[in-house]
């Protein structure tokens, strides 16, 4: 793979093409899936539980991190010029829900999750669900200049300042009760994880609505805490002697020394680089001192988490072996899709635009699922999983996020 710098205007012809693939994407597998099948009339918010084949599998609970992500896609398109009336209903019909059933009206902060008709059912804050639902007030506020969305996008934003803000060794603390206090040590959390570490994943989905939040208030305190986080970002979660992250660490940001700890996930890694990028950009930093930071991770994912023959990035492996779990999911690719022409774009470098197109290749013929709509969640061998095309986790916020990213960038190098 050439390393050999390409104008944007000598790739106008590949740039130009990609595009018209990418909309064909959006237009005819991942918009007609969301809309408007996934709207609930009924109770509010969205119904995600749809089969491989996209049938509705009936009422199911509602989680903040999909309800948010779900309003936060439909307040996306606003943004990037895609205004057709339903998509600003569905967006306010998202944010409806989140202020009026989802957010918790004594003790502040929004349920982790909620039954099919609005009742909660676990209360617990954690600031991995706290993070998305300020990106999607946020990005809210932003696209209809909607000053109540601010207001409470401002209010999680104090809350989240005094209850789980870290001044002593930076970052956030990230596991609450439902009242605001510590859980104890045996009690089960929501990512897998003790209820003191910090952890990377967390802290990259912290950055990501800091950085809109701060665009849509300009608040000197949400910069601060922005650049905060693009440190520990760039620095903290950063094995420095592997060249990619990991996930789990103590309150100081010590690594858990852990063997099962000791893995890297590839599509975290490559969305941080972007997530960065944008999150500097947005802080007015520049991203040359960050450069050769995130051409460490890419390298890395590329050498280790990359199908060389296939195409398409695996899930994760450990340090500086290849791959072990080999599947093919659909948020590592929309992320990769979004690092690769990232890099072109900040760099020239003609391997980042291979990457790129290479990855949409792979992403157009055996991801898409050009028959039932959207994307499969996964697939390995190049055939697909017969999994959940909506659930819990799974909505339009990767993939959606990563066509209309990726077209934004293209229009822009092609002026």
């Amino acid at each position: 793979m050439s390393n050999t710098p390409v104008a944007f205007r000598d790739a106008r012809p590949i740039l130009q093409d990609c595009d018209s693939r990418l909309q064909a994407i959006l237009n005819n597998a991942i918009l007609p899936f969301w809309f408007p099948q996934v709207v609930d009339t009924v109770h509010g918010g969205y119904q995600l539980n749809h089969d491989a084949q996209g049938r509705f599998l009936g009422p199911s609970d509602k989680m903040l991190v999909t309800q948010a992500r779900t309003m936060w896609f439909f307040a996306y398109l606003r943004n990037h010029g895609y205004n057709k009336a339903e998509y600003i209903e569905a967006a306010r019909h998202g944010f409806d829900y989140l202020r009026d059933t989802m957010w918790d009206k004594e003790q502040g902060g929004f349920f982790w999750q909620v039954d099919s008709s609005g009742k909660p059912t676990r209360t617990m804050k954690h600031l991995y669900g706290q993070g998305f639902a300020l990106y999607a007030l946020s990005e809210y506020a932003l696209a209809f200049s909607s000053q109540p969305a601010l207001d409470l996008a401002t209010r999680l934003f104090n809350l989240l300042e005094t209850k789980a803000h870290d001044p002593l060794y930076g970052g956030y603390r990230e596991s609450f009760q439902t009242d605001w206090t510590v859980p104890s040590d045996d009690e089960p959390g929501y990512l897998s994880a003790p209820h003191d570490y910090k952890l990377m994943n967390t802290h990259l989905h912290l950055m990501e609505p800091l950085t809109v939040y701060y665009e849509a208030s300009k608040s000197p305190l949400a910069r601060e805490r922005l650049l905060e986080l693009i440190q520990i970002q760039s620095n903290a979660v950063v094995r420095k002697t592997v060249g990619a992250c990991t996930d789990k660490f103590t309150r100081d940001w010590r690594p858990v020394p852990k063997p099962e700890y000791d893995v890297v996930s590839y599509g975290h890694d490559i969305e941080n680089i972007w997530l960065l990028m944008l999150a500097c950009e947005t802080a007015r930093l520049p991203n040359g001192p960050f450069l050769d930071l995130y051409t460490t991770l890419f390298d890395y994912s590329l050498r280790h988490g990359y199908d060389k023959s296939a195409g398409g990035f695996y899930y994760y492996g450990p340090f500086n072996q290849d791959a072990t779990n080999k599947a093919k999911v659909w948020w590592v690719q929309a992320e990769a899709l979004v690092a690769s022409l990232s890099m072109y774009h900040l760099t020239q470098d003609k391997r980042y635009l291979d990457i790129f197109t290479q990855t949409l290749d792979w992403t157009e013929h055996h991801m898409v699922d050009w028959e039932h709509g959207d994307w499969h969640a996964n697939v390995p061998d190049n055939r697909a999983r017969p999994e959940g095309k909506a659930h819990a986790w799974k909505g339009p916020y990767h993939n959606g996020r990563a066509v209309v990213r990726c077209s934004a960038l293209i229009q822009a190098m092609l002026k």
